[in-house]
């Protein structure tokens, strides 16, 4: 009975060292990981994760607020946010063939059947329409500049300051309805023009 006991014990010490010596190894390639992409990317790396972000939190804020702010100026500014911010791949993507075709049929739909083009759209199908129109000054020489950046913490910050002025204050801001989902992904808006300037004036 006490050989097996003891042979239990072992057995669960055995156990316990190699799942600490597992989590000492998975925290240590961890770190390299992260020491690795800081290197490969450097600051340019969390410049462009910030980039995704802020596209990503303007798409999301201009799909749960299609309906309270279809009539707000503050919709039509999440446009050219998206413009600016939206990631090169993506731009390039929806400038290319791909984003004439939606924008063809966009303009069709909304010219002879406009019963069967829903209001939602309208911003979607604007934004399309800009990224494909739009001259190679803003496409590419302002998207890729400081001018770029600066139009959209000048959007950011005019949509954080109306947003916590319609709710009656910061405070008031969290708890309304949508008030959490409205806040963080305006701040998130704020936060990637703010960390590209910094970057580029350092």
């Amino acid at each position: 009975m006490g050989k097996k006991s003891y042979l239990a014990m072992r057995t669960d010490q055995e156990t316990s060292d190699s799942i600490v010596s597992d989590i000492k190894d998975l925290s240590e390639a961890a770190k390299k990981l992260a020491n690795h992409a800081i290197k490969l990317g450097g600051l340019g790396f969390g410049t462009s994760f910030l980039e995704w972000l802020a596209s990503f939190a303007a798409i999301y804020l201009l799909i749960l607020d299609r309906t309270n702010w279809r009539t707000n100026i503050l919709t039509s500014l999440l446009i050219p946010y998206i413009f600016f911010t939206l990631p090169s791949i993506l731009f390039s993507f929806f400038r290319g063939e791909v984003g004439k075709w939606i924008a063809f049929v966009a303009v069709i739909l909304r010219l002879f059947f406009p019963r069967r083009f829903p209001d939602w759209l309208e911003m979607p199908g604007a934004l399309i329409l800009l990224i494909v129109v739009a001259p190679s000054l803003f496409a590419s020489t302002l998207r890729s500049s400081w001018v770029g950046v600066v139009i959209c913490l000048v959007i950011a910050c005019y949509l954080l300051q109306e947003h916590i002025r319609t709710s009656g204050g910061f405070r008031n801001s969290f708890t309304k309805a949508h008030g959490i989902s409205n806040s963080i992904g305006i701040i998130l808006l704020f936060v990637y023009p703010a960390w590209a300037l910094v970057i580029d004036f350092l």
